[in-house]
């Protein structure tokens, strides 16, 4: 008599869409493409994943670390998982089915931890001595407000590059935040299929005492989007919305997200900051944050590159200026100033090659890069001829700083 055949149970991974706001980052984190997405929701491909965890770290909210034993024969399907503003209930049935032997279970679970170690190039834990941080607060289901007490440009007037410095103000409802995170903003009005609109993610760019010291605000570093990616006209449904602003208006925000972009607390860290753009909201954060405590004791250094096309399209260029030099080591590159060559972020940082490999040496340096995703490889070959002029072992090095919380990538 032949014995029926075995029932077999797969832990199948899915996005929780009540949370998710749609940053891509599990999508670009994938290594083999097992994530996907409509104008609605992220979903994972239940036949193409492997569970290798790669996507784990880097999402800021959670969203992304969701689980159920399902039948594999009753797996979800992305066109199913499309349609869901919710994740569905553990089936019972399902989940009541043993894991894999010890054995098989802890080799498979080694197995996916050098998958993912290998393929986040960035790290996936916070510094050792962050401060602990509060997340996903307000949600898409229970999302807070705050009122509009500050918008004003950044850039040149003759540019056409338009970054916006908005300062929210969120009166008495607690919102804590820290140095590296993020908050969704949710803009009014309704997708082409009658769906309110996501949130769109934005960097703090205040430190976690308040843009204005003691106050229960945070600031944005916005840019108004007038093209999409291929360079066709488009107006950003959220950065429009949100540079129009004006002074007395209320914002529906959710958050905060993020756990492990963040700076460390201990005084004598040092930070290498690299960005470009609007990635320079964390970098704010950060640097407001130190030299507030600058007279407090903490003595670590500040080394910044930070690149734009102009110094007029630099968001903060007067400000920054103006800081001491003793207190932060400014290193600016601007990639289409006339006549003078295209100058990029990873070129600075060869000139300075020297106390950039300095830094690296040090166990108590922190590397933190954001911008736009192009900058990403440049700014890691960088990194890597440094070391190797220096005498250090770029791939060891790379791995000890992930491991460690010390290198930090957010780049979109």
């Amino acid at each position: 008599m032949n014995a029926p055949e075995p029932i077999e149970i797969i832990k199948q991974h899915l996005i929780d869409p009540e949370i998710c706001i749609r940053c891509n980052t599990c999508e670009e984190t994938c290594p083999i493409d097992a994530i996907t997405h409509d104008d609605r929701n992220y979903v994972v491909k239940a036949d193409v994943c492997n569970g290798c965890m790669a996507c784990i770290g880097p999402c800021p909210t959670g969203a992304i670390d969701n689980w159920r034993h399902v039948m594999k024969a009753e797996a979800y399907g992305t066109d199913e998982q499309f349609t869901w503003d919710e994740l569905p209930a553990q089936n019972t049935t399902a989940a009541a089915v043993p894991e894999p032997p010890g054995d098989a279970a802890a080799a498979l679970e080694a197995d996916n931890d050098l998958v993912a170690s290998d393929m986040v190039r960035g790290a996936s834990v916070p510094p050792w001595s962050a401060a602990k941080p509060y997340v996903n607060l307000y949600t898409h289901k229970a999302p807070t407000t705050a009122t509009v007490v500050g918008n004003y440009r950044l850039t040149d007037e003759s540019v056409e590059s338009d970054i916006h410095h908005i300062v929210l103000d969120f009166g008495a409802m607690p919102f804590p935040v820290l140095e590296g995170q993020s908050i969704g903003i949710l803009p009014p009005g309704a997708s082409a299929d009658g769906k309110p609109h996501h949130a769109r993610q934005y960097s703090i760019a205040s430190p976690r005492d308040g843009e204005r010291p003691r106050y229960n605000n945070v600031s944005l570093t916005v840019k108004r989007v007038t093209h999409d990616h291929g360079g066709d006209p488009t107006d950003g449904v959220c950065s429009n919305y949100l540079c129009d602003l004006k002074k007395g208006d209320t914002v529906t925000v959710i958050g905060p997200f993020g756990t492990t972009f963040l700076m460390p607390n201990h005084p004598n860290s040092h930070l290498l900051m690299i960005c470009t753009g609007t990635g320079s909201a964390p970098m704010r954060a950060m640097t407001e944050y130190r030299r507030r405590r600058r007279l407090k004791g903490a003595t670590g250094k500040l080394m910044l590159f930070f690149g734009a096309r102009t110094k007029e399209e630099l968001p903060y260029f007067g400000p920054l200026t103006n800081l001491p030099k003793d207190f932060i080591d400014t290193n600016l590159a601007f990639s289409r100033t006339a006549g003078v060559p295209k100058r990029y972020v990873q070129d600075a940082m060869r000139e300075r090659a020297g106390d950039v490999a300095q830094l690296l040496k040090d166990d108590n340096a922190y590397v933190y890069v954001c911008g736009l995703k192009g900058m990403e490889d440049g700014v890691l070959q960088a990194l890597q001829e440094i070391a190797g002029a220096s005498g250090l072992d770029w791939e060891a090095l790379w791995s000890r700083l992930k491991r460690e919380g010390r290198l930090h990538l957010e780049t979109y």
